[in-house]
This record gives C-alpha cells, structure tokens and sequence, in this order.
C-alpha cells in the first residue's frame, strides 16, 4: 500500500547521462545482475556493521542473503535482499535522482570518452550502476525500507523523463529491486533473463564469491503430479582469498586453483597475502607446477583475475602482473575500486602500480625462496618457466638483480646439471673478471663451436644459452656481481692475460709473419666479412667467424627478420689459427704467388666451413658446394 506519491522529472543533463548509461556505456547488459547483487551485497554488509554498533537496532541479522525471484507470467525479475535498506531521502539522494554538482562536467568527460571502457569507468566512478538496470528493461520498481524505521518507500520508473517515488507501508527492512524485462533479443545482445541458466551464468561468472548466499527458488521436479520447488544457493561463497591461510586447508587451495585455472595438476606454489592500508586488496596467486601450450602463443592471456570486495571485474587484467609472469593464476580483491574501472584507468592507478610492485617482488621471492629450500623443485619450475621469466630481464628494470639471481643455465662445468650465475661466480679462475657466455640453437651446436676450443682447452667454464630471449638479454644486461658478460663469439679474447701466460715475442713474430695474408683475406672476402686476424680463441678449427664487441649476432638477426624488421647484414671478423695446416699452406702458397687464381677460392671454402661450424647460414650455399667438390675431385 502506498500513498503520498510524488512524480519528479529528471534533469535535462541527468536524462542525457541516463540514456547513454542505458544505450551506450556498458556493451555487456549481462553486467546489470551483477551491478545489483553487488548494490545488494553492500547493504548486508552495512546492516552487519550497524547493528555491531548499536544493539538496539530493530533488524533481524540471523541469515541474511540476497534472493532472485523469476516471474515468467509477468516478465519480471526481482532482486532482494534483507540489508540495511534505505529511508525516502536516502532513494531521492542515491537512487532518485543522479543530479549531483558536477553531473555537467562529468557529461561532458563521457562523451568525449574515446572508448566505452572508459566511458564505463566515468559512469562507474559517478555512482549510478543501478541504471544498468534499463539496459534490460523496461521499468524498475523498487521497494525499501532501512532498518529502524517503520515506514518504507517506492520507486518506480521507465528510464525516460521522470521518476514516482512514495511513501510504502509493511514493507519488511531491506531493499528489492523489480525489473520488467525487455524481450529477448538476440541481435541487440539482450538474453533471456528469466532462464535459470542464464542467471545462474551470471552468478557464477560475476558473483560466485559473495559473502553472502543468492538464492533462487528452482524446480526440482514432480510427484503426484505437484511441481516441487526448492530454494538453491547459486553461489559458492568460497573466496578463499578473504580467509587466513591458517583457516583453509591445501585441498581447498588446489580445488580452487583447479576451477580458476582449468589445470588438472597441483600448483607448485601457493601465494596468500593481504595488504591493510590507504588501499587494501587480498590476493591469493599460484604458481603452475607445468606451464600452459599456449604459453608462448601471441594471444596468450595473463591468469591474474581482478575482483572488487568479491564482485568479479575481469579476466586477464594486464596491470596486475607484467608479461613475464603471465603464466602466475589467482585472484586479487581490491575494497576501494569502482565496479566498473576500465583497462585503461587501472594502467595509471597509483593504487594498482603499487599492488603490481607488491605481487611481483612477492612471486619471485617465493621462486628464489624455492631455490634456496627446494632444490628439485626450482629446476622444474624453472624446466617450465625459465625461458619466460628471463623476458623479465628486458621489461623490469626493477628487478633486474632478483632475476639476474634466478637464472639457471647449462654451462660446460657439469653437462647434466644446470648453474646459476652465483655458482659460476664461485668457481671461477683467479684472475677471471668476466662471465664467458655463448649462444646458439642447441646445446651440442654450442659445445661443438670453435669459438669454444681455447675455452675447453685452457678449462674455463663457459655459459651454454640456447634460448631464443637469450639473444635479446645479453646484449641488455652488462653485468653481474660486478662482473661483465662477455661473449666468446665477440670481440677479442685473450685467456693468456688473465693467467699472465703467453709469449709476447712469439705472438709478434705470427703477427709479421701473417702481414700480408691478413689483409688479402679481408680484401677478397670483403663482400662477407669486415677484417681478418689471427685467433687466440682457436685450437683445432682452422677459422672461425667473430663479431665486434657490440655487434649483432646472426641468431638476432633472424630473429628480427622473422618479425618483419628488416635489419641491414651485419660484417664480421674472420679470425684464423696460425697453427692449422690449412692456414699456414695458405700464407705459403700467398706468399709465392699472391695472384694465384685458386687461392680466392680457398679463401671462400674457409670461410664457408667457419660459418657452418658455427651453425651459420652460408651467402650461397650451392657455390659453396660446388667449389668443395672440385677442389676435392682435384686432390685424388
């Protein structure tokens, strides 16, 4: 029963933010069920905290919940709950009308928005998600009354020019919102609303971790011909990330991770951490025991979900976590976001930078703290993860130490087990300030490489890095524990100084005696290489090919070209062995007869074997066999 009712217009700017609420804004009208068992949820909360503070509250807190009513005859659908409920101003000032100082400005701000996602987010930061309810339907009725009050008020209206609001008797405390739904309509993205499964997928999907159970009267079937009909809680109520850790078992976290990661194994890690503060969040993260198919596919998602106070926000929520760490699944609960905070706001929230910071300095500290504790089980997180989290090492600046300490890679030390780089550190020669590294395809092609024979034979460990992101980090990264990288493959390398050996007078004479050969090479293989000299680096192989210290290496090089950067060829260095039969013949046939027409020849199957030994690719393959095969055919 009402009475007193009055019939108010909107504003004008107030209708025009209405209508882009209703028509423009949110492009999911599924999200209006959510916007209203959150509105709801908030209210039994609010009811909870006011009768802790006063006793004497006329208010009935023994079970509160939020009910879901279907009526198919009528069309409609109903959300209610026994919260807290409001007074007639508090629906003029909340619900009644959006008109609020600023409302102009805010207008403006909304549709000079360039996407509906931040569009949302304006409409979300105003306040008004209750009016998502006319993207579905064609009038809303609600009844409330707050607790401690006898009477209670209605409002009604189409969404359109104005409002009735009255005043309502025996009406129970709480709030219910009644919804007379549009028609179905498939094309326009408007469901059938009043089908179970459409709200219990809804349910699940936005509002599974409510505090508080949602209800829903359900058909469970005949007997004798009389439909029975049962209340069923449609949502878990399990956000297992508001509990202490002490209180949930690890069945229940790896039940959990199971459903929000669709990985039938259990996590390797289990991160559970709370911030109190100017901006509090829960979040409970995991880290994989195995890592995804797609892990290093291009639309691969990030597996952190973004909640507020239990009300899922969104999947994949990119400023939660860095690329690196994509394969991290969880959850975290922010308490003082807006319901609808777009992609593009939460990028620049001071608040979720500082989150971001937290989770990150949290993940890998728990995978260093399984290095130090869990032996086994660090190298197989970092079997699955390595190659991804040393992309780390190109986008977190930040961290660059942390990661840098993480790091596990093959050396010549052991060929079973992996090192890291404080390993290598220890054992490394008296004298030696550098942290020798290679990169190639695999480990044999590595291993096999000439640039490896001084290194093998004078014992020095080398690094072993066949990952493709380790062509990227090398080259980034200078130094660790106040040692420099240094690539076997580049630059110079003189193992003699750092062990004070060697025969400076004997290395000057090669150097004469070399003089003419060393220049003749460079100018007749000019088209490939930049420079001839000798090596120090060789033993058995009779040449190999370098590059300068701060050259590009030819793995870079089609790594780039494969994602369509066309890069100009890098020369290099052809660096020969003064002691290999092949060589010293060459100097002594130049030395005879300079314009030897097969020695130009010679020089290109030199060249050629170099790039092959190294794994290269050579400038022409055919000619390259072509000259092989007569030059063999002629020395039988």
């Amino acid at each position: 029963m009402a009475s007193s009712t009055e019939t108010l217009e909107f504003q004008a700017e107030t209708r025009q933010l209405l209508q882009l609420v209703i028509h423009s804004i949110y492009s999911n009208k599924d999200i209006f069920l959510r916007e209203l068992i959150s509105n709801a949820s908030d209210a039994l909360d609010k009811l909870r905290l006011e009768s802790l503070v006063d006793s004497d509250l006329d208010a009935d807190t023994s079970d509160p919940h939020i009910t879901l009513e279907v009526d198919r005859d009528a069309g409609t659908l109903t959300v209610r709950d026994n919260g807290i409920g409001m007074a007639r101003e508090e629906v003029v000032e909340l619900i009644g009308t959006i008109a609020k100082s600023g409302t102009a400005s805010l207008l403006e701000k909304v549709k000079a928005a360039q996407d509906a996602e931040a569009a949302q987010s304006l409409i979300g930061q105003f306040g008004v998600g209750f009016y998502s309810a006319f993207m579905v339907a064609d009038k809303v009725t609600l009844r409330t009354r707050r607790a401690g009050t006898t009477e209670g008020t209605l409002w009604e209206s189409d969404g359109e020019g104005t409002y009735d609001i009255s005043t309502a008797a025996d009406l129970p405390v709480g709030t219910e919102v009644t919804l007379h739904l549009k028609t179905a309509d498939g094309e326009d993205g408007l469901a059938d609303y009043l089908a179970d499964w459409k709200i219990r997928a809804i349910v699940k999907q936005y509002s599974d971790f409510i505090r508080w159970p949602i209800r829903m009267a359900v058909e469970r079937g005949a007997e004798d011909g009389v439909t029975i009909t049962e209340m069923e809680t449609l949502n878990s109520m399990k956000a297992l990330w508001a509990r202490a850790r002490a209180e949930v078992s690890e069945a229940e976290y790896h039940e959990f991770y199971k459903q929000i990661s669709h990985d039938w194994t259990d996590p390797a890690e289990i991160i559970h951490m709370r911030s109190e503060g100017t901006f509090a969040y829960d979040a409970l993260l995991f880290i994989p025991s195995q890592a995804p198919f797609d892990l290093f596919a291009r639309e691969t998602k990030r597996g952190v979900q973004l909640y507020v106070k239990r009300v899922f926000i969104m999947d994949d929520c990119e400023a939660l976590v860095p690329n690196y760490l994509r394969f991290v699944k969880g959850v975290v609960d922010a308490h003082d976001l807006s319901l609808n905070i777009s992609r593009e706001i939460l990028q620049h929230d001071r608040h979720i930078r500082g989150v971001r910071r937290r989770l990150v300095k949290k993940v890998l500290g728990t995978i260093k703290d399984m290095q130090a504790n869990n032996a086994e089980g660090y190298t197989k997180l970092w079997d699955q993860f390595g190659r991804v989290l040393k992309e780390g090492l190109i986008e977190d600046t930040d961290n660059t130490e942390t990661l840098l300490e993480l790091i596990s890679a093959d050396s010549t030390h052991d060929p079973e087990k992996t090192t890291t780089l404080r390993e290598y550190v220890a054992r490394m020669r008296d004298g030696q300030d550098a942290i020798y590294y290679l990169t190639g395809a695999t480990r044999t092609a590595v291993e096999n490489s000439p640039h490896m024979e001084a290194f093998t034979a004078k014992g020095y460990e080398v690094l072993i890095l066949t990952d493709p992101v380790d062509e990227v980090w090398v080259d980034q990264i200078t130094e660790f524990d106040g040692h420099r990288f240094q690539s076997i493959a580049k630059g110079q390398v003189d193992l003699d100084a750092d062990t004070d050996e060697g025969d400076g007078e004997e290395k000057s004479k090669r150097e004469a005696d070399f003089a003419a050969l060393l220049p003749w090479l460079a100018a007749t293989l000019g088209e490939h290489v930049k420079a001839a000299r000798l090596s120090s680096r060789l033993t058995t192989s009779a040449a190999c090919v370098v590059g300068d210290t701060g050259d590009m290496t030819p793995m870079l090089e089609k790594m780039y070209r494969a994602m369509g950067q066309q890069m100009p060829p890098v020369k290099r260095i052809l660096e020969i062995n003064p002691d290999h039969p092949l060589i010293s013949g060459l100097r002594t046939a130049h030395e005879k007869n300079p314009d030897d027409s097969a020695l130009p020849e010679l020089a290109e199957i030199i060249l050629g074997t170099a790039l092959l030994a190294e794994g290269g690719d050579l400038p022409d393959p055919a000619r390259f066999a072509r000259q092989l095969t007569e030059r063999l055919s002629r020395s039988l």
